[in-house]
């Protein structure tokens, strides 16, 4: 153990923005899709709203939340790590 190399830092997960603040946009983002596509689906059956309004609204939110989904993946797949590496 004499010979033993100096422990190496943990190095931070890459990106090019704050990992940790990208992901929590995007599942914030995901979260009130989620919740507009349940209330739209909700006014739907209860015919507060046309089916059309029913699948644009979750056609729209699915398009926002796949598009945050896909933004935090390239995040982090871009960028420098910490280390340097």
């Amino acid at each position: 153990m004499l010979n033993a190399p100096p422990p190496r830092a943990a190095a931070r997960q890459r990106g090019f923005l704050p990992p940790n603040a990208v992901r929590a946009f995007a599942f914030w983002v995901i979260t009130l899709c989620v919740l507009v596509s349940v209330v739209a689906s909700i006014m739907a059956i209860w015919q507060f709203a046309q089916d059309g309004v029913l699948w644009r609204t979750i056609g729209t939110c699915a398009v926002i939340a796949f598009g945050s989904m896909v933004f935090a993946v390239v995040n982090m797949s871009f960028g420098a790590s910490e280390s340097g590496h």
